[in-house]
């Protein structure tokens, strides 16, 4: 018995059409839980649909998407309305949904959510424990599959920014069981040796359980102990992960992750030349205004002729001295009119003017006291009679 052979084309078609004549596979009400998906900019989505066993490939036009009260997650469980079919170009069958119904998040979606909101609590993610990234880091610790295309773009974009700049490779495995603990080691490696002033810990992008390894507890508590600076590259810009909130700085791809920890040597050598010629106008500017404050100073009448404020001083002295003097003979003359005046009321209370009109003074010659009484007097005492022209010794008799 001869077969004719049949074209590949053909076969698909063949296939297609006894699955679209099967009334169960037509409209079937299939749950699972949602992963690789995809929202693409002509408004379809694709994702893969899977249990503990198997998985199969679904997609939802734009026409049925727009009826959608949720939006779609890699994680989420979900019950999905469709149809299932044959792709006739790539021979694959897949279920195109026309509804689609939340049916509670997945196991490692819960994981997640729990795990980050544990760690939040504890303080891991607050931004007064980020370090700040090194300015000029010399070398640029990196954790990632050595086979990856992530090490090639941090290499490519790192060198092209700075040619100086040295890449140190730790390779671990991005996924797959054992890949958080081996992530840890390789951090707690680094901060033990002291191999880097930056670490990027990155791969590229990939569904939730492709990304698993970097929401482990054991990588987010690495990251947090680590006395390096840490940057955190982990799948694609809407990719977030656990790593991501700890870690001092977020890149959204590794390319980004190397921008932001290798300074751009020609950015800096611009900087240098634009302060460089700042620093010159400036010192132009300030040498401009010290010329004119100087010529200021010097057109000043106190620098055109110094000795004019000595001599003004020398004036104010002389006139100074002048009253002082003024003042002294002011003071003398009136000094001599009240000891003139004064002099008079002395002399005119002296005993000696009381001398000059025939009276006397008699005093003991022993001990000098005035003679007021006859009382004072004995008989054979020594006397001094003082009169206005002289004094006479006596003595008395009787």
């Amino acid at each position: 018995m001869e077969y004719n052979p049949i074209t590949v084309t053909d076969l698909n078609k063949y296939i297609k059409n006894k699955i679209d004549d099967d009334e169960i596979l037509s409209n079937v009400l299939v749950k699972g839980e949602i992963s690789n998906f995809k929202n693409h900019y002509t408004g379809h989505m694709y994702f893969t649909l899977k249990d503990e066993n198997s998985l199969i490939k679904c997609v939802m036009f734009k026409s049925y998407t727009a009826h959608l009260s949720f939006t779609p997650k890699d994680g989420m469980k979900v019950m999905i309305l469709g149809s299932v079919s044959v792709f006739e170009r790539d021979g694959v069958y897949q279920i195109y949904a026309k509804a689609m119904k939340e049916d509670g998040l997945g196991s490692l979606y819960t994981a997640y959510e729990e795990l980050k909101k544990k760690l939040e609590q504890e303080g891991l993610f607050a931004q007064e424990h980020k370090k700040n990234i090194p300015f000029m880091p010399k070398t640029i610790g990196v954790l990632t599959s050595n086979t990856g295309a992530v090490i090639r773009d941090i290499i490519n974009v790192s060198t092209r920014r700075n040619p100086n700049v040295h890449i140190r490779l730790y390779p671990v495995p991005v996924q797959g069981p054992g890949a958080g603990e081996k992530i840890a080691e390789g951090i707690e490696f680094m901060n033990k040796n002291k191999l880097a002033d930056v670490i990027i810990v990155g791969r590229g992008g990939g569904s939730l359980e492709d990304l698993w390894p970097f929401n482990e507890e054991i990588v987010a508590r690495a990251i947090y102990n680590s006395e390096l600076p840490i940057i955190s590259a982990v799948g694609h810009e809407t990719d977030f992960t656990i790593a991501d909130f700890v870690a001092d700085l977020r890149a959204p791809t590794p390319s980004a992750a190397a921008e932001l920890a290798v300074a751009n040597v020609e950015d800096v050598r611009e900087n240098l030349n634009m302060y460089n010629n700042r620093y010159k106008i400036a010192l132009k500017k300030k040498i401009e205004l010290m010329r004119l404050s100087y010529e200021k100073c010097m057109a000043r009448q106190a620098f055109k002729n110094p000795t004019q404020k000595i001599n003004e001083q020398y004036m104010i002295i002389d006139m100074n001295v002048k009253k002082l003097q003024n003042s002294i003979m002011l003071k003398i003359k009136e000094a001599k009119t009240n000891f003139v005046k004064e002099a008079s009321k002395l002399d005119s209370l002296s005993p000696l003017k009381t001398l000059t009109r025939g009276y006397s003074i008699v005093s003991n010659r022993e001990n000098g006291k005035i003679i007021k009484s006859i009382k004072d007097l004995k008989q054979n005492d020594n006397i001094t009679i003082k009169f206005v022209d002289g004094e006479r010794n006596a003595t008395i008799t009787d």
